[in-house]
């Protein structure tokens, strides 16, 4: 019998990929993935671009590459990330392959089995399996309409053992879909500042914003480079151009980034060349803002058929938040009611969506009276034809 180490003993598969074969059935609608509409990639302008490239970088494109990442799309993400005021000259950036791998880096590069990690809960799920994989002692912080409780934050600072770091999804967080304000970001930085733990700030949604008022908000707080505290910043082109891509990126302070590529050499080589050049030939084509603000007006309109749906379907006790960007609506009901019920019932009348509990970094804990639904990837008439189902189910169990 194969003896298997403590690390992956642990892992189980995600409920997230296991709906994803339910929700391919034809007479499912689905809530529950976080993919872009196949129908929104740029697969003409692709096409366009990539015939008109030489010989020379076509060849190049099915090549090994250099650990850190083609230097063509360095500069050129490079260039893209500055534009956002991020530091990139007085910090190192690595391509990974999805932001994935760029927290599985991070991850190994900090944690030792039984080391405190602090997460937000509800936290994304994908973040809970890499730090899980490397045996860390997952701390969930509570959020609110604003973000991360400081309070919380504070009092797991102040305990002995100090977490190897501190992990958020800041920008139209998944899953929860909530945008941290200003002065909470500023509050989290000054908590951390002096206190020896990192901050990784994950922003795969940021340029999914819906009003132009919210600008100011999804500053990173990278890009304020504060004293005293190292941020590594990831981000992914999943979201902005296509996740099969598979390409992430870090950036990341020198001795940090240091060590993740040292990890990364040994875990894959390289990020595929192949869809770098495709990434850094739409990003030199400048396409990639107009396409950005394409999809960014397309996930507007269906988050816009999301919260009409809700509004005329759901029960008055049931709380919600209406998105202001990214992919995502977090339902709360009632104490006592059971969503993986409510999921049970739905699948029977024809749609599915991600129970709350999924996002908890403490399982042992139970709390089920929460759930995730997913506009991005469905017609408004697809969200109009589902959401009364959901909403029956959820009637049928909550009263």
């Amino acid at each position: 019998m194969p003896r298997f180490s403590k690390a992956v003993s642990s892992l189980r598969s995600s409920e997230i990929r296991d709906l994803m074969t339910l929700a391919s059935r034809p007479d499912i609608i689905s809530f529950a993935g976080g993919m872009p509409g196949n129908d929104l990639f740029p697969v003409r302008e692709i096409e366009a671009l990539f015939s008109k490239l030489s010989e020379k970088t076509k060849q190049s494109a099915f090549q090994y590459g250099p650990t850190p990442g083609l230097p063509t799309l360095l500069e050129s993400l490079g260039g893209f990330l500055e534009k956002k005021g991020l530091p990139v000259k007085e910090n190192r950036l690595l391509i990974t392959t999805g932001s994935q791998q760029a927290l599985n880096l991070l991850a190994k590069a900090f944690i030792d089995p039984g080391d405190p990690v602090l997460v937000e809960n509800p936290c994304f799920i994908g973040a809970l399996s890499a730090f899980r994989a490397h045996e860390a002692e997952l701390k969930g912080l509570p959020v609110d309409r604003d973000g991360i409780s400081i309070a919380a934050l504070q009092e797991e600072i102040a305990h002995s053992v100090k977490p190897k770091f501190l992990y958020i999804t800041p920008y139209f967080h998944n899953p929860a879909g909530l945008l941290y304000t200003q002065d909470r970001k500023k509050a989290l930085v000054a908590a951390l500042q002096g206190e020896e733990i990192p901050l990784i700030e994950d922003d795969a949604y940021g340029d999914l914003y819906f009003f132009e008022e919210d600008r100011l908000r999804l500053q990173p707080m990278k890009s304020i480079n504060p004293g005293g505290i190292d941020i590594c910043y990831t981000g992914s082109f999943s979201k902005i151009l296509g996740p099969g891509l598979r390409l992430g990126w870090m950036l990341a302070p020198e001795e940090i980034y240091n060590k993740c590529e040292l990890i990364k050499q040994s875990a894959d080589a390289c990020s595929p060349s192949f869809t770098q050049v495709i990434a850094d030939t739409f990003i030199r084509s400048g396409q990639i803002d107009s396409y950005i603000a394409s999809v960014r007006q397309e996930y507007k309109r269906r988050a816009a058929a999301m919260v009409a749906a809700l509004r005329e379907h759901l029960p008055d006790y049931v709380e919600w938040n209406k998105p202001r960007g990214g992919f995502y609506i977090w339902l709360t009901l009632p104490e006592g009611c059971d969503a993986s019920r409510i999921l049970q019932i739905a699948i029977e009348g024809g749609a599915v969506f991600v129970i709350g509990r999924t996002f908890d970094p403490e399982p042992s804990v139970v709390r089920n009276n929460t759930l995730r639904l997913s506009y991005c990837n469905n017609t408004p008439d697809q969200i109009a034809e589902g959401i009364p189902i959901i909403a029956r189910a959820i009637r049928q169990i909550c009263g």
